[in-house]
């Protein structure tokens, strides 16, 4: 009678578990769906950024880990890897494409695929660069946020020439390799003649170049320093900021990380709101929007911030014009 107990007792056993393996197998086919993250930027030095751009994924209730997955290719600054990551992802079927860290990435992403869904993040002119038809209707499978950090050098200029009024050259670091490189010469050769001030721009596209431009600059003959928007320059900003505080040289940069990390002033966007945006229209597209129908949103959010810390170090002294016009003043 046991025994027999037990036999029945084994046969309803297996005839459960027998039941369930499909429903297991069916469990484990349910796949999350795949964003692959290109940036032309560095996994270290771009950490505030993807929490941005997580935190708007979980606006739309998209969160990394439980009903998606990220896919991170980081360029480090070196451009011409990014069209061999831009493939790399698309061929491993990502459902979005979030370009990330200036026109290289996106246009990148753009050369890999006109399929997949691509959400970018830029400093400049989309339709200039041929990433789109035009800012209301993308068009095709691309839309994005322009960041307008290559195109603030003209302001940068001004606020710099009202801190260091005397006569004197400003030099420009500028990235050759970066498609915005020649807009950004234009731009600030405009402004320089526009506020009687001449410019002299400095080139530097790898470490080498980066050593030999502030070689140049402690020769003398310098009255201050702009440094460019680049994802080249963003991802060395320690190295570069080290470099000018030995030269105590006034200097002004397109973000306020920079003055975070002991630059005397920034002007530019919020990187944070730039890609929390481009977190959202990432998460829009997993939930069924087109990219074509997404129009290219533009930040509207710049910040001045002065770092009082650095510019007591200069001997600099703000006028109440310039700190009335700061959004945040480092103290």
């Amino acid at each position: 009678m046991t025994a027999c107990i037990r036999r029945r007792e084994f046969i309803m056993l297996l005839g459960g578990a027998a039941a369930a393996w499909p429903l297991a197998a069916r469990a484990q086919q349910v796949t999350m769906p795949v964003i692959g993250f290109l940036s032309s930027r560095s996994a270290d030095e771009a950490k505030q950024s993807v929490t941005a751009f997580r935190s708007g994924l979980r606006t739309t209730g998209h969160v990394d880990g439980q009903n998606v997955v990220i896919e991170y290719r980081w360029a480090d600054g070196e451009y011409g890897r990014l069209p061999e990551l831009a493939a790399d992802l698309v061929q491993r079927g990502v459902a979005v494409l979030a370009a990330t860290g200036g026109e290289p990435s996106a246009l990148a992403a753009k050369a890999a695929t006109s399929t997949i869904p691509i959400v970018f993040t830029i400093g400049g002119d989309p339709v200039k660069v041929g990433l789109v038809g035009s800012l209301n209707r993308p068009g095709g499978n691309v839309t994005g946020v322009s960041l307008l950090s290559s195109l603030a050098d003209t302001k940068r200029l001004g606020l710099l020439n009202e801190v260091v009024p005397a006569t004197g050259v400003f030099d420009v670091l500028i990235n050759p390799n970066f498609q915005a490189a020649e807009d950004q010469s234009r731009e600030v050769q405009a402004a320089g003649r526009a506020i009687g001030r001449p410019i002299q721009i400095v080139n530097a596209g790898n470490d080498q170049e980066l050593e030999q431009a502030f070689a140049t600059f402690a020769r003398g003959g310098v009255a201050a320093l702009l440094v460019a928007a680049d994802p080249f320059f963003t991802i060395r900003r320690d190295r570069i900021m080290a470099l000018v505080a030995q030269l105590k040289l006034p200097a002004i940069y397109a973000y306020r990380e920079y003055a975070d990390a002991g630059g005397l002033m920034s002007y530019g966007i919020s990187l944070k709101e730039g890609y929390h945006q481009a977190g959202v229209y990432t998460g829009q597209v997993l939930k069924g929007a087109k990219p074509a129908d997404l129009p290219v949103l533009q930040s509207t959010k710049f910040e001045f911030v002065i770092n009082l810390k650095t510019a007591k170090t200069l001997g600099i002294k703000f006028s109440e014009n310039v700190l009335s016009l700061a959004d945040d003043v480092i103290e």
